[in-house]
């Protein structure tokens, strides 16, 4: 049996470089890799490119990353609630790609399964489709969308086995599983590490052969991005 397992967050990130682009999973606060993002700001690497589907908040997640400035560029579709995103990108402190959310799924998930390219109606008619090439399908115009090339994707699941296989758990799943096996190398961590064969195989959404390291990581906080509550009587 194929074991994928490795010792420590500090093993999981060998090779991670400075001008590496990454793909990170998560969607909020939701389902993001805290561990994997913790250790990357303590390498100090530089200059990197982040596709998320947003930065988190100022002071947790890819916050943690835009505070010491180690991100060159975003790949997103929602500034979210950071505000340290906003003022860099204001700024042009920090490049930024914004893109429909659908898309930004869609070019993880065409990487995921080896495909280059595909056409999407999404953006046609706005900047998003600036240089793009355009096709009609059935009299509807669709703009020319490329699979990302990350070198690095860091995804987060609720369990997972020695032979990598994961399951997710409510929302956290969002954009993870379709960061698995997008890039040259997958790195996950989960709350629970198993043993290989203990996972109902009718259960797993992910199946080993995507990810390529896996290891059980340690205090997870679950934040709270927005907490809106009722007033009292």
């Amino acid at each position: 049996m194929i074991n994928r397992t490795v010792s420590s967050v500090e093993e999981a990130l060998e090779g991670v470089k400075s001008g590496m682009t990454f793909m990170v999973g998560g969607f909020g606060l939701s389902g993001i890799p805290e561990n994997s993002i913790a250790q990357l700001v303590k390498t100090g690497i530089t200059d990197l490119t982040c596709i998320s589907n947003n930065a988190g908040v100022d002071d947790f997640g890819l916050g943690l990353l835009l505070q010491g400035k180690q991100i060159k560029k975003m790949i997103s579709s929602y500034v979210g609630e950071n505000d340290k995103f906003e003022r860099q990108m204001l700024s042009g402190e920090l490049e930024v790609d914004l893109i429909p959310q659908g898309t930004l799924a869609e070019r993880c998930r065409a990487a995921q399964a080896g495909i280059p390219a595909f056409f999407t109606p999404a953006g046609y008619g706005t900047e998003v489709a600036e240089g793009k090439e355009v096709r009609d399908f059935k009299g509807k115009p669709h703009i020319l969308e490329h699979a990302f090339q990350a070198d690095f994707a860091f995804v987060k699941a609720w369990k997972g086995d020695e032979a990598g296989n994961l399951i997710f758990k409510g929302t956290a799943r969002n954009f993870n599983p379709v960061m698995a096996g997008a890039a040259t190398i997958t790195v996950a961590e989960v709350e629970e590490l198993v043993p290989a064969g203990t996972l109902d195989p009718n259960q797993i959404h992910i199946p080993g052969i995507f990810v390529k390291r896996i290891f059980q990581g340690a205090k997870y906080e679950k934040r709270i991005e927005q907490r809106t509550v009722r007033q009292r009587d």
